[in-house]
């Protein structure tokens, strides 16, 4: 039933201006932000404040923006039928070239990137451009949801494989694909790396610094951000690669710590645009 609702729902949104669907998505971020459990907020302030080194007043502005822009966020996704259309307008592509370069190598590339401003968006926005990406995905608890987004994500050209995929990400890579992984949540102690971000000791996930060695593959950093029209502006960085040492633990956690500081400099750039209501420092604390 969910996923009939979400069709439904998305065919109404495709008929609406995008301007107003804009409107309609901040409208419901700043409804459902009182709702929002407190301690949660807090915390999300208390970071903000340390990272950035801003008052109590500004890392409340800046933790409300974050969680309103999820409104907007949620629309384009449902628009994605109209999006495609014209997504080479409604997103701009900064560093190009990097990937290009890349494809020509055929080696295939990593996609390193945050929860940083419309990550669905930029999945999309890059195979709509010819890049053959794969977007790995977590699985959704409802399964009518988990159809609806995946279906969306092939709909602008993805290849979606979950994260539990790993041998296929290993073998997509090989054949030259790009493989996209989000990688600045939290993990277990178990599967990832204490290095520094923000001046703090947290858990980082090995994954994509892992992959790209193994296949000596470049990683680029990537990340999208939007702008005051509307529109956005898909940021491409330069390969970084990972050093291919007999230590192969340092290698990981160099090239880790340096993606780390990358997404540093995006979030300090664009502090509204981060999920600062995830507790990104919870395993170590």
């Amino acid at each position: 039933m969910s996923y009939y609702l979400a069709l439904w729902f998305s065919r109404f949104c495709c008929c609406l201006p995008g301007r107003l669907c804009d409107t309609i998505g901040e409208l419901l971020g700043w409804v459902t932000w009182p709702f929002v459990p407190g301690r949660r907020k807090k915390m999300a302030e208390e970071n903000i404040m340390f990272c950035l080194k801003v008052c109590k007043n500004e890392a409340e502005r800046i933790a409300k923006a974050s969680w309103v822009r999820f409104g907007p966020m949620l629309f384009e996704v449902l628009r994605f039928p109209v999006l495609k259309k014209c997504m080479h307008t409604y997103v701009e592509i900064e560093g190009r070239e990097n990937l290009e370069k890349a494809i020509a190598l055929g080696h295939g590339a990593v996609i390193a990137t945050a929860h940083s401003g419309n990550w669905e968006l930029m999945g999309g926005a890059l195979a709509m451009a010819g890049f053959p990406i794969v977007g790995v995905a977590m699985k959704q608890k409802e399964a009518g949801m988990d159809r609806f987004i995946n279906e969306y994500r092939r709909l602008v050209g993805m290849h979606v494989t979950y994260k539990t995929g790993v041998r296929e990400m290993f073998q997509l890579l090989g054949k030259g694909w790009f493989i996209g992984l989000i990688m600045d949540q939290d993990t277990n102690r178990h599967d990832g790396i204490i290095l520094d971000f923000f001046g703090r000791p947290t858990n980082c996930v090995p994954g994509p610094a892992s992959l790209a060695r193994f296949r000596k593959a470049p990683i680029f950093p990537v990340f999208i951000t939007r702008l005051q029209d509307g529109r956005h502006r898909l940021i491409i960085h330069a390969p970084l690669f990972v050093e291919q040492t007999q230590d192969k633990h340092a290698d990981i956690m160099h090239a880790t710590q340096r993606l780390n500081q990358i997404i540093e400099e995006h979030i300090r750039a664009y502090p509204e645009e981060w999920f600062w209501l995830h507790d990104r420092w919870k395993s170590v604390r």
